[in-house]
């Protein structure tokens, strides 16, 4: 385990990121300019995961750049950049010309935030939170594992749906950057052959706060700052003019428009049951197996943690019973009573080593949940090989979706098995960690990292070593933890890979990477 700690904190420290901010709320990414690997000039022509054919959204062609309109908005462009502020400057900065990492950070800060238990009212009761009234109390969302996994997902798809579609028209009309046109212009970013119409940033802004604004209505002030923020950066860096950022805009607004079509009809909106029916998915289980996971929280909430996510829409496995677990093992029988064992014997013989391997990945309240670890990992080989934005928001694209599927099919399996937790079945037994509000079997961190991990192993093979050994970790510390049985684990990790294979089979269609 040390040496994967150690070839972790090389990397961290290669891309001069402090290791503080891969542990609970994430904190400012940082790293050097680069000059971007590829430009893609075919990124057109890649499969997208929302809308279709990139010519079913249209956009202007632009004024040539020998224009007067185009002479004038140069001119704008000067003014701006000659007059910048401190904080502009700043601004600038930390946008970068790859901000599909920034918008992917800030919606890992907000999911932290929101990674709240809702609390018991004064009689003991619960209320739900409920999108129709945000505000609350509680506040929507509650931003649990299954909620930032969707969260991401429509996130990442619309970003590199919205790229595609940009890419399209960029090498279709070919318009030069500024700085291509107008030598005394100076970009504050590595300067490249990329053309400037549409615009990428403006694209990725629009479809990031608006999608965001669906999924933290709470944050629409927030969202719109930042948003603006970084529109404006994209001509105080010196890489487009208005009409390039509009353009941009235009292409981002059909996109968010048919991500929040599917999000609507996804089945999410019934993931949260009420009593009577999350009552009936136990006894059913109970029916058929002889068993029925019981909530052993004090006070008791009222139902478990999204019955029926199971049921929500995947993105790449065409049913969820094909990636659905094999039956566990009974209680009693003699696989389950080597892997209790196993967990009496850690909760009497806990190492250093292992107590810190539980804790550093056990994503409870206030974190960015196990699909937010994965996201930094991604971030990591991103910067390293230089990504363009496009190739960038691919890998966050197939990788989150199929987190996402990799977290409906676990919790398909978790409420159709409804499998005891260990404080249940082994008697006097204690964890280090919280007991999650939901059944054992299969593992959550087990699925969402063996899902991230072959996704990611795909994009970057030469990581793919540290990737398996990342999600075998994350698998192995809710052993640790007391909270997973084994078998729990070990299931949950070929879950995770066989939906992740799903997803990266999909990724190929385009041929590249």
């Amino acid at each position: 385990m040390k040496s994967q700690y150690i070839s972790l904190l090389s990397v961290i420290l290669a891309l001069g990121l402090g290791v503080s901010c891969m542990e609970d709320t994430p904190n400012y990414f940082e790293f050097e300019k680069y000059e971007l690997s590829s430009l893609d000039e075919d990124g057109g022509s890649w499969n997208t995961l929302l809308v279709g054919e990139p010519t079913q959204i249209s956009i202007n062609e632009p004024e040539p750049i020998s224009a007067g309109s185009y002479v004038t908005e140069l001119g704008e462009l000067k003014e701006k950049m000659s007059s910048i502020s401190a904080d502009e400057k700043d601004a600038v900065e930390y946008w970068t010309n790859n901000p599909v990492l920034r918008w992917n950070e800030l919606a890992l800060e907000i999911a932290a935030k929101y990674n709240l238990i809702p609390g018991p009212n004064a009689d003991g009761s619960y209320t739900l939170p409920n999108p129709a009234s945000p505000e609350g109390p509680p506040p929507f969302p509650f931003a649990h594992p299954p909620y930032t996994s969707r969260m991401l997902a429509y996130l990442s798809a619309a970003q590199f749906d919205a790229l595609v579609v940009v890419w399209h028209y960029k090498f279709q009309f070919n318009r030069p950057a500024p700085y291509q046109v107008d030598s005394s212009i100076q970009p504050a970013y590595p300067k490249s052959q990329l053309p400037s119409y549409p615009s990428d940033g403006a694209s990725v802004a629009y479809v990031s706060k608006e999608i965001l604004k669906t999924m933290f209505p709470l944050e629409q002030a927030y969202l719109e700052e930042r948003y603006l923020e970084h529109l404006r950066s994209l001509e105080h860096a010196g890489i487009n003019v208005r009409s390039d950022i509009d353009a941009g805009i235009i292409v981002a607004k059909e996109v968010v428009d048919v991500a929040r079509q599917r999000a609507a009809s996804d089945g999410m909106n019934r993931a949260q049951t009420p009593m009577a029916l999350s009552d009936s998915i136990a006894n059913v289980a109970f029916d058929r197996f002889g068993w029925k996971w019981n909530n052993m929280e004090s006070p008791i909430r009222p139902v478990g943690l999204t019955p029926l996510f199971g049921k929500v829409r995947m993105w790449h496995v065409p049913n969820v019973e094909e990636v659905r677990a094999s039956p566990p093992p009974a209680p009693g029988s003699p696989q389950f009573e080597e892997d209790a064992r196993e967990l009496r014997q850690y909760a009497r013989n806990m190492t250093g080593e292992q107590r810190r391997i539980a804790n550093w990945w056990e994503d409870g309240l206030g974190s960015y949940t196990p699909p937010g670890h994965w996201n930094k990992f991604a971030k990591l080989s991103i910067v390293k090989n230089k990504l363009n934005p496009l190739r960038t928001a691919k890998v966050f694209a197939y990788m989150n979706t199929a987190i996402m599927d990799a977290g409906v099919a676990c919790w398909d399996t978790k409420y159709y098995y409804h499998y005891p937790r260990p404080v249940e079945t082994i008697q006097g037994f204690k964890t280090i960690l919280g007991t999650p509000n939901f059944p054992a079997y299969t593992s959550g961190h087990s699925t969402f990292s063996a899902a991230g991990a072959e996704v990611l192993s795909y994009f970057f093979p030469e990581d793919a070593h540290q990737f398996q050994a990342w999600a075998e970790e994350a698998a192995v510390s809710r052993i640790y933890g007391g909270i997973h049985y084994r078998f729990d684990a070990v299931e949950g990790t070929k879950q995770g890979s066989k939906v992740g294979q799903y997803s990266v089979n999909n990724a190929k269609k385009d041929g590249v990477f």
